[in-house]
């Protein structure tokens, strides 16, 4: 039982020209452009903007909090 493949029982063996037909039908990727590096990370900014982010969603939750309490009572 240790030849037998995933399919139908067809051994390892059996697959193998079939992974090369696919591999000659694919056509080959064209160059792709070299980019320039990306530009350096501002923390600083990046740190800003994700308290911030932070800030108007624990806002939100708690609004949302004080509606849904209200319809309750």
């Amino acid at each position: 039982m240790a030849l037998r493949g995933r399919r139908g029982g067809s051994s390892a063996r059996e697959d193998e020209p079939r992974r090369d037909e696919r591999a000659e039908q694919q056509a080959p990727a064209p160059p792709s452009p070299i980019l320039p590096p990306p530009p350096p990370v501002d923390y600083g900014v990046f740190m800003q903007g994700l308290v911030q982010a932070m800030q108007t969603q624990a806002h939100t939750q708690v609004a949302l909090q004080a509606q849904l309490e209200a319809q309750v009572e």
